[in-house]
C-alpha cells in the first residue's frame, strides 16, 4: 500500500510532494494530464510557444519568496518588466518551467485519472481507468468542482466546498507580425482584459515576430465558455487584431484554449480540509485565492499536517 497519494500534479500537489519529499516521507503524485502544473503551463505549436494559462508568478510571503529565488539562481526563473514600471518572475524558458522545478525527482505518473475514492481497510481503494490502486492517505488537489466526481456528493468534505466560486478563462495564442504597440495591457472592462507579449519575457525563443496570449475577461469567458476552439479563435482574434492595430490577414497562428477553473472568486478561506481521521485530504489555490503562491501554500500546509500525523503516530 502506497503512504501518501496525491490526486493532480498541479502547483499544490507538487507542493506537497516536494515538502514530503525533502522531509524523508515517499509519495505518488498521478495526474491525468500529460504534462504537468496545472495552470502553470506553457503550450507549444511547433517551434511557437505561449505561456496560455499563468502569466507569472510573485510572492508575498517569506517562505514561496525561499522558493522562487532559489529557482531563480538556478536559471529556472528570471525577471520580466511587463512595460507598465511593473516586473514580475516568470518561468525559463516557459512558465512551465516552475513546475518542473519544483517536480524535479518526485515520482509523478501523468496520463493516469483517478475515477473515484473509495474507503477501504487501512485507507483508501483509487479506481483507475486500468485498475485500482491502493493508499494509506490521500491528497486531493483538483479543482473543488471536480472533488464530489471523486467522493461523492454525500461525503462531508464536500458540503464543505459549498461556498467555493471559481471562473472560467479563454485565452487566444496568436503570431502577429509587425511592430509591437505595447508589451502588457490590462482592461478589466475590456473583452480582453489581459493580453501580452509573450515573446518579450526573458529567455524565450526568437526569430518569430512577436507572440501574443490574451485572456478573456470574466464576462466574455462565462457567455463564450461552451463554445467550440474554432468558434472561439474566430471571436477573439479580430478583438486582438484591433487592440494590436494589426491587420488579421497577417497573423500566421491562432488558437484558443478554454480553462474552465482559471480563478478563484470565492476561496474557502483556509489552507485546506481534512477528514477526521486524517487520512484524506482536500487543497489548491481555491482554499486561500487566485495565486501560485496560494496553491502552493496550501499544498505545503497539508504536508507539514500529512508529517505531524505521522510523529504523532510514531
Amino acid at each position: 500500500m502506497t503512504p501518501v497519494i496525491i490526486i493532480g500534479a498541479g502547483i499544490a500537489g507538487l507542493a506537497c510532494a516536494r515538502r514530503l519529499a525533502d522531509a524523508g516521507m515517499a509519495s505518488v503524485v498521478l495526474d491525468k494530464g500529460r504534462g504537468i502544473g496545472g495552470r502553470v503551463a506553457t503550450r507549444r505549436a511547433g517551434d511557437l510557444q505561449f505561456d496560455h494559462g499563468a502569466q507569472y508568478v510573485n510572492a508575498r510571503g517569506a517562505g514561496f519568496a525561499s522558493v522562487l529565488d532559489g529557482l531563480e539562481n538556478a536559471g529556472a526563473l528570471a525577471g520580466w518588466a511587463d512595460g507598465t514600471g511593473r516586473t514580475h518572475t516568470v518561468g525559463v524558458p516557459g512558465m512551465s518551467a516552475l513546475p518542473k522545478a519544483l517536480g524535479a525527482g518526485l515520482d509523478i505518473r501523468q496520463n493516469t485519472q483517478v475515477l473515484r475514492l473509495v474507503p477501504d481497510a487501512g485507507g483508501w481503494l483509487l479506481h483507475l481507468a486500468d485498475g485500482t490502486l491502493p493508499a494509506a492517505k490521500v491528497v486531493v488537489t483538483v479543482p473543488a468542482p471536480q472533488v464530489a466526481a471523486l467522493l461523492g456528493v454525500d461525503h462531508p468534505l464536500v458540503a464543505a466546498l459549498g461556498k467555493v466560486q471559481l471562473a472560467p478563462c479563454l485565452t487566444l495564442m496568436a503570431a502577429v507580425p509587425g511592430l509591437a504597440p505595447f508589451v502588457t495591457r490590462r482592461d478589466p472592462d475590456d473583452p480582453l482584459s489581459w493580453i501580452a507579449q509573450d515573446s518579450a519575457k526573458p529567455g524565450r525563443p526568437q526569430g518569430h515576430g512577436a507572440l501574443w496570449v490574451a485572456q478573456a475577461g470574466a464576462a466574455f469567458s462565462m457567455a463564450n465558455l461552451e463554445d467550440d476552439p474554432a468558434t472561439l479563435t474566430s471571436r477573439m482574434l479580430p478583438l486582438l487584431c484591433d487592440r494590436l492595430g494589426a491587420h488579421i490577414a497577417t497573423v500566421t497562428h491562432a488558437s484558443t484554449h478554454r480553462w474552465r477553473y482559471a480563478r478563484v472568486t470565492q476561496p474557502l478561506g483556509q489552507p485546506f480540509l481534512r477528514s477526521d481521521d486524517a487520512s484524506l485530504y482536500l487543497g489548491g489555490d481555491w482554499c486561500l485565492g487566485a495565486r501560485i503562491e496560494a496553491a502552493w501554500d496550501s499544498g505545503t500546509a497539508i504536508a507539514a499536517d500529512l508529517l505531524a500525523q505521522n510523529k504523532r503516530v510514531r
